[in-house]
This record gives structure tokens, sequence and C-alpha cells, in this order.
């Protein structure tokens, strides 16, 4: 417990960071572009060079080459070092290609995705995507080098490169703002304006990927093109990725069906301002708040080790790191989700309604955001489970499990969608979103199990769960008392939304802490004392 609080400690610091000024940087876009024609336009944009990535190389990295990298650094005579120049250099070569391929068909990318856009609006958006989409190249090398760093337990740099690129696209937005006169009107924005989006939202990522190779030459990676591929074990990851490639390929078909769906929403709303896909994708990355800083960091923690203790047979090992590793995170994201449930119209209030975002836009993404707060504890406990399958390089069970969420995401989601009124579809697509991982991690848990000898510690994690939620339940209802006060006398706005969340939310925090040392929940107790430790020295 204590080595994984210590790595998941540096890496939360800097995802911390990369959050908060990630969520700096979204306020900034949200205020000068708005989250509606133009806002929709820039994010259906954003999403293709990310769903891209995702498919081709991203989901392989965690399931896949991570194992793999550490498998050659045990066996090899060099350490490895020659397997990971390979794979440098294939991991190039192909996302350079692939990002000329995505330019030259961005038309057909964005229609494949979008649903009943106006010419205009799309043909804005087409031209963002082909600004946008090169920095699949950048975040591929990037991500390769993150994967080696993490191998050799340097987690610090993949956690903290981000914070340069939230900064670099900041700036884009301030200066947006300062010289376009277009601010949110997608039929006066011009050239000049949607280069500046574009190229600034690619530069960013370039600034990362920059960090990332510093970082990986100062452990020792020396990157020197390989073209020996018969060594690059591409048969194996072809083989092994098979499955992961499959995974993210249904993961992405219901990415791009919820998308199309939330582009129709805001179609069949017409005129009205309704919630629509910039609304989701802004609600999404706020829920992914607490997961990013807690979940990923343990994730990427758990996974090299877990990884090792497959290879070496010792299940007992790898039920001692998952229980620890599924009761430190929910020791943050139980209360985080009931919170974003009770304020999450006052947190989006506070960090969007500026500029060309008003209010009732504001709200719309809060209401998205309160019923992903439902999603927080399974989604996270789910993307756990995925790793104990990959430490025994099994692809096929998460890519099989993976469909079946597809299935009732999209069932759901559709189901909804004809049914609801416009402004309520997208809260909807976020419940079908719900469901499916309710679904998706009981499936997961029982198969997941099977796998280990002895079980993965079912009774150890659900104890730990309950405590949980009954420390959580008084600082929820201290933050639901506030936000109904607030509402009364003084309505929602950024001002009002403030108080609630520092009264609400940061009471309702010392009151969790309080009432989890009293229940003597141990994960609290250490986070708390390690936290003392560091202010102390």
């Amino acid at each position: 417990m204590s080595r994984m609080l210590r790595a998941s400690a540096i890496m939360a610091a800097g995802t911390m960071v990369s959050r908060v000024t990630g969520f700096v940087r979204t306020a900034v876009l949200a205020s000068t572009i708005g989250v509606l024609a133009l806002g929709d336009a820039y994010n259906v944009a954003f999403m293709i060079p990310m769903m891209l990535f995702d498919f081709l190389i991203g989901g392989v990295l965690s399931s896949v080459v991570v194992p793999m990298i550490v498998r050659a650094q045990k066996s090899d005579a060099d350490g490895g070092r020659a397997y990971e120049q390979r794979l440098m250099t294939v991991a190039t070569l192909a996302l350079i290609a692939i990002a000329a391929l995505g330019v030259l068909f961005a038309p057909l990318l964005v229609d494949v995705i979008t649903t009943d856009m106006d010419p205009v609006k799309t043909e804005v958006t087409v031209t963002l995507t082909r600004y946008i989409l090169p920095q699949i190249a950048f975040f591929g090398i990037g991500a390769i080098a993150g994967a080696i760093l993490n191998t050799r337990d340097r987690f610090g740099a993949p956690m903290w490169a981000p914070v340069l690129n939230n900064i670099v696209v900041i700036a884009v937005g301030v200066t947006y703002h300062v010289v376009s006169g277009a601010g949110a009107n997608i039929r006066e924005v011009t050239s000049s304006d949607l280069a500046l989006l574009g190229l600034g939202t690619t530069a960013g990522i370039v600034a990362q990927s920059i960090i990332l190779i510093i970082a990986v030459h100062r452990v020792g990676f020396r990157f020197v093109p390989r073209f020996d591929l018969r060594n690059a074990g591409l048969g194996e990851i072809g083989r092994m990725g098979a499955w992961t490639l499959a995974f993210v390929a249904f993961n992405q078909v219901g990415l791009t069906i919820t998308a199309n769906l939330a582009t129709g929403a805001t179609a069949k709303a017409g005129a009205a301002h309704v919630a629509g896909i910039a609304s989701y994708s802004y609600a999404y990355q706020f829920f992914q708040l607490p997961y990013g800083i807690v979940a990923v960091s343990v994730i990427t923690a758990m996974l090299p080790r877990m990884s090792r203790y497959a290879h070496e047979g010792q299940f007992g090992a790898i039920r001692q790191e998952f229980v620890s590793g599924v009761r430190l995170v929910s020791a943050a994201i139980v209360p985080a989700g009931l919170m974003l449930m009770v304020l999450g119209p006052a947190v989006a209030v506070l960090v969007f309604a500026h500029g060309s975002t008003s209010v009732d836009d504001a709200l719309n993404i809060g209401n998205v955001l309160q019923v992903f707060g439902l999603a927080l504890v399974p989604f996270s406990i789910y993307q756990l489970l995925l790793r104990v399958f990959y430490s025994f390089g099994d692809t096929r069970t998460p890519a099989l499990i993976a469909l079946g969420n597809v299935v009732v995401n999209a069932s759901v989601g559709f189901v909804l969608y004809l049914t609801l009124p416009p402004h309520l579809i997208v809260m909807g697509l976020a419940l079908s979103f719900t469901l499916a991982y309710v679904i998706g991690g009981v499936v997961a848990w029982r198969l997941a199990a099977a796998k280990v000898v002895g079980g993965l510690g079912g009774r150890d994690v659900g104890v730990g769960l309950s405590r949980m939620y009954l420390a959580s339940i008084p600082a929820a209802a201290l933050a639901l008392a506030v936000l109904w006060a607030t509402k009364q006398f003084a309505g929602i706005t950024p001002l009002s939304s403030a108080i609630m969340l520092a009264v609400g939310g940061g009471a309702g925090a010392l009151i969790y802490l309080f009432t989890s040392q009293r229940m003597r929940i141990t994960e609290i107790t250490s986070i708390i004392g390690l936290v003392a430790g560091r202010v102390g020295r």
C-alpha cells in the first residue's frame, strides 16, 4: 500500500495540476467560442484525432506494449533497449502516415460522427479537423515515451507534461478572444481565426511530446531508428493487439453513436439552446477530473507490477495489489461522485458561465455532469478490472466486455434519443453511459476473479466501499442543504455558485475527512499522513 501510495501521490500531484489547468483551458475556450455551433465544431474536430489515436495505438499501449516492454527488459540481453527503439520507429512512421491520410479524408471523418449539421458548421468542422489532426503523430510519440518511462517507474513527467499543453492552448484561447471579431459566431469566423484555434491546439501537443522526449532521454533512452522490424515483436503485438484493436474499435463505435445522437439533439431543438456535443464533452471532461487525478495514477503504477506478478504466478500479490488499488481509488471517488451529483450545476456555472457561454448553457453542462456523477465509481472500478486482464496478457475478454458495453450504451441511448425531449437527450446519453459501465463492471469482475486463484478479494472491497459511502453521506447531505438554501435566496449565478462550492464543497470535504477518520478508513488516514509528512518537511 505505501509503495503504491507514494507512486500514486507523485502522479496525482502532476495530474492535479494538469487537470486544473485543463479546466482553465476548457473554461477559456468555452468563454471564447461558446458551447453552441462553433463550440460543437471545435469539439468534434478535437474528438476525431483522439478517436483515431485510441483506435490505432492508445489501447495497445496500455494493454500490450507496457507488459511486452517489461518482458523485454527482463529477458533481453540489452535490457530491452533495442526493442524500445524498434517500437518508437514503427510508431513514428505509422502515425505520420495516418495523420496525412486523416487530413486528406477529414470531410468523411466529420460526416461519420455527426448528424444533420448545416453546411457552414460542417465546413468549419472540417477545417478545424485538418488543422488538429497532425497532433496524432506527436501524441503517439509522446505516448510511447511515456510508456517507456512508466516501465522504469518514472511516473512524474507523463503526468506533468500535459500542463504545458494546457498553458499553450490557454494562450491560444486568450489570443483568439483578443484578435477575433467573430467570438462564438460561426458565420463570422475567418480562416485566420480557425488557423489560430486549430494550429494552436496542435502546438500544445507538440510541446507536450517534447517534454516527454526530454524526460525519456534523461533516463538513458536514446532513440536510434531501427528498421530490423523482424525482431520488433510485431507479430506478437498483432496477435495480442488484435483484440485490443477490437476493444478500442467497439468503444469508438459507441463514441461515434453518442456524437451523432448529441449533434442530432441540437438539430432537433432548432434555435433553442440545448445541450449538444460540446456540453457532453465538457461535462465528460469534468467527470474525468477525480478519475484522472486518483484512478489513472493508481492504474499507471499498478499495471507494471501486476504484469510482473502475473509473469511469476504470484496470485496473492495480484489480489493484494488490486484490492489496495480499488480501496485507495474509492476513498476519493466515492465522495467525489456524490458531490458531482449534488453540486454539478454550481460547478458548471462557476467555470463556464462567462463570455460567450450563458448561465443557461452552463446549467445544461451541469445537469449532464450530475448524471455522470453516478458513473464515477463503476467506471473507475471497471478500468481497474481491465488491468487484471492485461497483466495476464488477456486482451480478448476486455474486447468482448466492451462490445457488450457498446450494445447497452447505444441501445439505451437510442431509445432515450427517440423518447426524450431535445433538452433532456444529452442527459439521457450520460445515463446510458452509466448503465453500460454498471453492467460491464459486474461482468468484468466475475470474469477477472476467475483468473486469479483465490479471487479478487471481493469481501474486502465491498466492506471498504460500504464504509466509504457511509462516511460520504453526511458531506453530501450538507452540500445538498447549502445548494437548496443558496438557490432559494440568490438563484444560480457565478457568485452564488462560488459560495455553494466554498461552503457546501469545502465543509463537505472536511466532514468526510473527519467522518472517515472516526470510522478508521485506513486509506484516508494514509493519504492524510503522507500529505502531512510532506508538508512538515
